[in-house]
């Protein structure tokens, strides 16, 4: 019986369901459904198993990373506008016992000064911010390093 591939699960919160839509000009034309496309892709390019979900809901969030532990071997996740706001995010992910990789689409520290604080980033292996959709393949392939190390 083959072994199982190792999963990541990619979480995507607030708005991003709006990307190729919402401030082109910061977020750039490529589709959440694009960059699903991409992270699926470049998985079986590395031998992992990718699971990618979106919601504007931070509950919704909290409990995909709670059913996460014992399921996945790593998460990365772009959590939107919560990055700066959800304590319930970062306790979620601590509780998880994975290691997150935090990415995001522009550069958080070229941007409003409420953007440059990330609750995320405590519990995060690493964050990777400013090349639009590519930000989410450069943290699968860390998430598949920190997979390979472990």
């Amino acid at each position: 019986m083959a072994e199982a591939l190792p999963r990541v699960l990619v979480l995507h919160g607030p708005n991003l369901n709006m990307l190729g839509l919402r401030e082109p000009q910061i977020y750039g034309r490529t589709t959440l459904a694009d960059i699903d496309a991409m992270l699926i892709a470049l998985g079986k390019e590395l031998a992992i198993g990718v699971e990618t979900f979106q919601s504007n809901h931070e509950g919704e969030l909290v409990t995909k990373i709670q059913q996460a532990r014992g399921h996945y071997a790593a998460l990365v996740m772009n959590a939107g506008a919560y990055t700066h706001t959800s304590v319930a995010l970062l306790d979620a992910v601590l509780a998880s016992d994975l290691p997150l990789v935090e990415v995001h689409l522009s550069n958080l520290y070229k941007r409003e000064e409420f953007r440059h604080h990330s609750y995320l980033a405590r519990a995060a292996v690493g964050q990777i911010c400013g090349f639009g959709a590519d930000s989410y393949l450069l943290g699968l392939r860390a998430a598949a390093g920190i997979i390979a190390r472990t």
